[in-house]
């Protein structure tokens, strides 16, 4: 029985976080400030986690790789920094007040890594170059979009040099290829993650 609620809890919280549009249909009052800008980035964030998708179902990047695991390079809280508020009813939550905010930021974070990361690849040692860039081209270009379009609802310094990243490519371009692969694992699930948080953000839940 304890199970079964427990399942259920989980499945009531994902189900919040994942609706975007549920309040707005229903009359809840929204924030009129930002609004617009908040369900434009929604639909970017959902547009990237598509887009990862595919990459890795790509048999371009990870060709001959069986298997790879997630890898998060990201020194960003983001899970931490996103997770809702008690009152939220879900069972991954903080005990903290939540702030839009700090979330926003982290994210801006996690976007500003990967977009160094895939630029730093890109001109590393590639076993099919026309292919991998015409690949992670269009990556590269949604998280650029969200980053000029998303960047007013954070706060803080979300720049992330190169120079962390450079480091992670070699000469040898399977194995460059091969930690390629564990790293969009590991933004697949940091963009599931950011997905949920902006499905809080805008159900309004926090600002209650």
């Amino acid at each position: 029985m304890q199970r079964k609620r427990d399942t259920e809890d989980f499945a009531s919280c994902v189900l919040l976080l994942l609706t975007t549009s549920w309040r707005t249909s229903s009359g809840h009052p929204v924030r009129a400030a930002g609004s617009e800008r908040c369900e434009e980035c929604s639909s970017l964030f959902r547009s990237l986690l598509l887009n990862i998708s595919g990459l890795l179902n790509n048999d371009v990047l990870c060709y001959s790789i069986s298997s790879s695991k997630a890898v998060m390079k990201s020194k960003a809280e983001t899970v931490l920094a996103c997770a809702p508020t008690q009152k939220s009813g879900c069972m991954m939550q903080r005990n903290s007040s939540f702030s839009e905010s700090e979330c926003m930021r982290n994210i801006m974070k996690d976007l500003a890594h990967y977009d160094a990361a895939i630029q730093s690849y890109l001109r590393s040692p590639l076993r099919s170059p026309e292919e991998e860039v015409a690949l992670l081209n269009p990556t590269l270009g949604i998280i650029r979009n969200l980053r000029t379009k998303c960047s007013l609802m954070s706060d803080g310094d979300t720049d992330s040099t190169e120079d962390d990243v450079a480091q992670m490519w070699g000469d040898n371009t399977f194995n460059n290829r091969q930690e390629m692969c564990k790293m969009m694992r590991g933004f697949y699930a940091r963009a599931i993650t950011i997905n949920r948080a902006m499905g809080y953000i805008s159900s309004g839940d926090h600002r209650q």
